[in-house]
């Protein structure tokens, strides 16, 4: 008997074949133009972010850039402040610093920095402002984007990105200005004269804030930015963040302005999408917090004009915790459970890091030196029976003005510092200077002994430095 065949097994056939592709289509978005407190927010934030850092290249201080990190005499000046690589800790302290205050503000208020402060929002802002300035708002730009190609729409096209472009390229020329002096920097463009460094940081930084301010935007914060992957371990249930209340909005359904929402079974949600379309990153609040959320309240501005004019109350979209929303606490109760155990541990642990981290730049001696022996040799003869030792002094004065130092050294009876005094050396310098010391070596044993050396500033007498070494005697 042959088998009957079992339908079950059977192979689908190329009809039932369903291609799934494993890399997500990127959907063009459009985000709408919102007015409101956070929105004023941004646009404040934008501005005084972006005169910092515009600005701050151009300013002077003693006759020089006040902030200049000049990577060639390795060597950086922040106002009157002067770090050498010696001062590394400072830079290590104040990442410690930033992590910090990333892990506080996160678990307080979810991610304020990525919807206010961070450089790819802040750049995204000023391109799409740029972009509603010369194409319109959201439908003018998707009816101009589905139109065929025409002047007007090349026309529109070239002059968006020609200010993109110039934008973008100013943004690089402003941050190369922190590492090379700016006005030197701006002569050599002007001139033509750029070395291939400077241009190439240029071209480079400009052309990363094009792209991503300008092309990928949303899909930086989606698929590239490590802190929308992580953050969640920093939220819990008492995190402000922004959240829709489901509790009031649904049923969703629209309604004419005069209706009671309670007779027809709705909430106050009038599903208008209004907090979608202003979403830089094209998702839906009502669908809970995810983690493509920047924490802009674009949502919450949008959704809170709709509700003027329908005459409802605020706060449909609004910050608040999943424990406020469930538990309807009321303000105070929100603000009680915001400061909570891990937070105050944050807050304390940044609070004693900063008072260190500034404490020890206030506390900071601008006198440093390092002691180094000649290689040349390990001692010789000097006149009168003396036995010489010759080291090399290396100073570094982080002062802002001339300084000049005495030389002194003991460890030994009858040592002689050979050497012309004071040294002199110029404000925010590093110089060796060779230095001789001398001893009758009468009575001292054979080998190495310990001297100290002592350096003092002649006209401050608390800058003080104090260095041990080695000295030879045969």
């Amino acid at each position: 008997m042959s088998p009957v065949p079992d339908s079950s097994l059977a192979l689908p056939s190329a009809a039932d074949e369903v291609e799934t592709s494993l890399y997500e289509v990127r959907r063009q978005i459009y985000p709408r133009a919102v007015s409101g407190c956070f929105a004023g927010w941004r646009v404040a934030l934008v501005v005084a972010t972006q005169l910092v850092f515009y600005g701050l290249p151009w300013l002077t201080w003693n006759d020089r850039q006040a902030v200049l990190f000049d990577l060639v005499s390795r060597k950086f000046h922040i106002f009157g402040l002067v770090l050498w690589p010696q001062d590394f800790i400072f830079l290590t302290v104040l990442l410690i610093i930033s992590a910090y205050s990333l892990f506080l503000f996160t678990t307080i208020a979810g991610r304020l920095w990525c919807g206010y402060a961070c450089p790819q929002t802040v750049y995204t802002e000023m391109f799409m402002w740029i972009e509603r300035r010369i194409e319109g708002d959201r439908m003018q730009r998707m009816r101009l984007d589905q139109s065929a190609l025409s002047a007007r729409k090349f026309g529109l096209k070239t002059l968006k990105h020609g200010l993109w472009i110039a934008a973008a390229l100013w943004t690089g020329f402003t941050f190369v200005g922190y590492f090379t002096p700016i006005k030197v920097l701006g002569g050599e463009v002007a001139t033509w004269t750029l070395g291939p460094w400077e241009t190439f940081w240029i071209l480079f930084y400009g052309f990363a804030t094009y792209g991503n301010a300008g092309w990928m935007r949303e899909q930086v914060c989606k698929y590239m930015c490590p802190y929308a992957r992580f953050q969640s371990v920093m939220f819990d249930s008492d995190t402000l963040v922004i959240t829709y209340d489901a509790q009031r909005g649904d049923p969703r359904g629209s309604r004419g302005r005069t209706a009671d929402p309670k007779a027809l079974g709705l909430g106050d949600c009038v599903d208008c999408n209004i907090c979608v379309q202003v979403c830089p990153t094209g998702i839906d609040i009502r669908k809970g917090l995810q983690y493509e959320c920047i924490g802009c309240a674009a949502c919450i501005d949008g959704c809170n004009q709709v509700m003027d004019k329908m005459g409802y109350a605020r706060g449909l979209i609004r910050y608040s915790t999943e424990n406020a929303v469930s538990g309807k606490y009321t303000d105070s109760e929100i603000r009680r459970h915001v400061l909570r155990p891990r937070v105050l541990v944050y807050s304390a642990l940044l609070g004693i890091i900063i008072i260190a981290f500034f404490g020890g730049l206030l506390l900071r001696s601008p006198l440093k030196v390092d002691v180094l022996r000649d290689r040349g040799a390990m001692m010789r003869d000097a006149p009168g029976g003396q036995i010489e030792n010759v080291y090399r002094l290396q100073f570094i004065n982080s002062d802002e003005a001339v300084r000049r130092y005495v030389v002194t050294v003991d460890g030994l009876p009858g040592l002689q510092v050979m050497a012309p005094q004071p040294i002199e050396l110029p404000p925010a310098t590093t110089r060796a200077f060779p230095v001789a010391i001398r001893v009758d070596p009468a009575g001292l044993g054979a080998g190495s002994h310990v001297i100290v050396f002592h350096i003092s500033d002649l006209d401050r007498p608390e800058v003080q430095a104090h260095e041990k070494s080695r000295f030879f005697v045969r």
